[in-house]
């Protein structure tokens, strides 16, 4: 029974939201998207409606997507993961809202500002860099278009950057000006930046494979579910399957758990021999054993190998997703009922603002030398974007870019080798977490691969590229711009990633004019 306390607590911590007119109780400190899901019901997940009238709901719970926009105070087109929870805020799902309502006030970039060091990401990388940059006496500005510092890995945590750095959330890089200025977009309007150097900590995102399903309401990312429920989302007592491939299944199982989940199943589509070999590797990294073994603890029950999603339908209750396992020629298949199923086939570096810049991407990610400086002389990148390492290649490569664009380069040396090493963890990262061929032909005629414009696979078989593919099918052409269409049609169709055009994010038309203006 609750005391006075709890309740005087429970009112101060709840705020009311109207959403499509009916008022919505939410946790303050909520994203918008977890207060939606958190409602509970076979249409929580059902947040918009796609353009042939589909129904869709959040997918990358980082921004990354779009999937999960919606009106929100009359702002059309507003990602609700990306927009926390406030007292009487309105949320359409259908329609615009009558009456546009002021935004919240947030620390907006000078209109034509400069720094010594533009920290591009305010993940680890991003923050280890702003860190070592400000206290080496640099003036640093840290920007990231999520709302609050800490990246996927300490999403809703207390990290910041240090030394005096400043940090501008909501904030994105829309392109590079003529001029040489970086011009950036924020919740005012378009800025302009001039910095002496540049560190790109833009991390990465995760790889989905399409498959028949894969666009319902309820199938998430496997690192979308963990953002969400990071950001507030309520799992208590949901049964959820975790599919795909990589360490962060057992990251995403865990975290799931401990919210009071039920898991059904971990489907890892890599096989025993790679993760064997895998695992003996891990002798050589102790902390990262230790990790590993406390993860495999808690989801050994469920967790199954050479295990990979095939299909998923809505049903009654929830989803039921089919799994397939045995190699080729041996496979068997069987149907797991879940009312979330949470998948991603591994990260892929964030390149886009990279190749905006005209820096060289090799295979693994943003190509850089032992002291983290990209092929463009003023543009430095770490973390992620280099490579899939996870927080500890991030933090050490961000801080020795941190150092070098701060020019105090010579006191990174001792930290090169701690670099060497998280770079060979993760090459073997790539090669033991390599997909399965067989994942390449999952879609059907009628899969949809591009969410924002619902292309199918069938419109894009006969094109030699993706630039062909995008001219003459769309694919790649809505609000995600290709981030989430990309990887998946490198995966289905073997398109190559294309240069990137700015803008790199959504933006009114004025900017755009702001972007060629001297």
């Amino acid at each position: 029974m609750n005391g006075p306390a709890d309740t005087a607590r429970s009112h101060r911590d709840t705020v009311t939201l109207v959403v499509d007119g009916v008022s919505v109780a939410a946790v303050r400190g909520q994203s918008v998207a977890a207060a939606l899901l958190s409602r509970g019901g076979a249409t929580a997940w059902h947040v918009r409606t796609s353009v042939t009238g589909a129904p869709r709901g959040p997918l990358c719970g980082m921004g990354v997507c779009f999937e999960c926009r919606a009106t929100v105070d009359g702002r059309e087109l507003v990602r609700t993961c990306q927009e926390t929870v406030r007292d009487g805020m309105r949320v359409d799902t259908a329609a615009p809202a009558a009456a546009p309502r002021a935004c919240p006030a947030i620390p907006a970039v000078p209109r034509h500002g400069s720094c010594d060091v533009l920290v591009v990401g305010a993940g680890p990388a991003g923050i280890a860099a702003a860190s070592a940059a400000a206290t080496a006496g640099a003036d640093v500005i840290v920007i990231d278009d999520n709302p609050a510092p800490g990246g996927q890995i300490w999403r809703g945590g207390a990290a910041r950057p240090e030394g005096g750095a400043r940090f501008f959330p909501g904030t994105a890089v829309v392109t590079v000006t003529p001029s040489g200025a970086i011009q950036l977009q924020d919740a005012v309007g378009t800025r302009q930046v001039v910095a002496r150097r540049i560190v790109l900590a833009t991390g990465a995102r995760e790889r989905f494979v399409p498959f028949p399903g894969w666009t319902l309401p309820g199938v998430v990312g496997a690192g979308g579910l963990q953002a969400l429920v990071k950001q507030g989302l309520d799992v208590a007592g949901r049964r959820v399957v975790v599919a795909g491939s990589g360490p962060l299944l057992l990251a995403v199982a865990d975290v799931a758990a401990r919210s009071g989940a039920r898991l059904e199943a971990i489907a890892e589509q890599a096989d025993r021999v790679r993760l064997a070999g895998f695992a003996a590797w891990l002798v050589a990294e102790p902390a990262k054993l230790v990790q590993a073994v406390g993860l495999a603890r808690t989801t050994a029950a469920v967790y199954r190998l050479a295990t990979f999603p095939v299909a998923v339908r809505a049903a009654a209750d929830g989803l039921v997703v089919t799994l397939r396992s045995g190699r080729p020629g041996r496979e068997r298949d069987r149907d797991v009922a879940c009312d979330i199923l949470a998948c991603g086939f591994g990260l892929v570096p964030n390149t886009d603002v990279a190749r905006a810049f005209g820096c060289a991407i090799g295979a693994d990610g943003v190509v850089v030398d032992e002291r983290q400086r990209t092929t463009r002389p003023d543009v430095l990148a770490a973390g992620e974007c280099t490579g899939i390492g996870g927080v500890d290649k991030s933090l050490v490569e961000g801080r020795v870019a941190g150092l070098v664009a701060a020019g105090a380069g010579a006191t990174a040396a001792p930290l090169l080798a701690e670099v060497r090493r998280a770079r060979q963890f993760a090459a073997r990262l790539l090669d033991t977490f390599a997909l399965d061929p067989r994942l390449r032909t999952l879609a059907s005629a009628e899969t949809v691969v591009c969410r924002c414009e619902d292309v199918v696979a069938e419109r894009l078989r006969g094109f030699t590229g993706w630039r062909e593919a995008k001219l003459l099918s769309r694919v790649g052409m809505g609000p995600c711009q290709g981030r989430v269409c990309g990887t998946a049609t490198a995966v289905t169709c073997g398109f190559a990633p294309d240069d990137v055009r700015p803008p790199l994010v959504p933006v009114p038309t004025g900017a755009l004019a702001d972007a060629v203006s001297p």
